[in-house]
């Protein structure tokens, strides 16, 4: 099939550069992997992998929230002064689960 067709992506400089090289490793180019990820879309009827938001564990997200409503200046920070100081009360708050 004659190609005459154009697609025109704005990318910044980086990522194209980062992927050039990926996509030279395996001998293709970036044109390759463009019409590759079209065709594989073609035969699978959308996007050739899942399009989820990242999911980690329990004790992963409630540290994440946590670290959000520090720098939201909703829960106090403590200060140490010591590591020995830090360490007692890390134990003291597992002794309290």
């Amino acid at each position: 099939m004659t190609k005459s067709a154009n697609i025109h992506v704005r990318i910044d400089p980086d990522t194209k550069i980062r992927t050039e090289e990926l996509f030279s490793s395996f001998g293709i180019t970036m044109s390759d992997a463009i019409i590759m990820f079209l065709r594989k879309s073609l035969m699978v009827g959308g996007l050739p992998f899942d399009v989820v938001h990242p999911r980690y564990n329990a004790e992963t997200e409630a540290a994440v929230l946590e670290t959000k409503k520090i720098l939201a200046e909703q829960l106090p920070t403590k200060v140490f002064t010591s590591l020995d100081e830090f360490y007692a009360d890390i134990e003291a708050e597992n002794d309290e689960i």
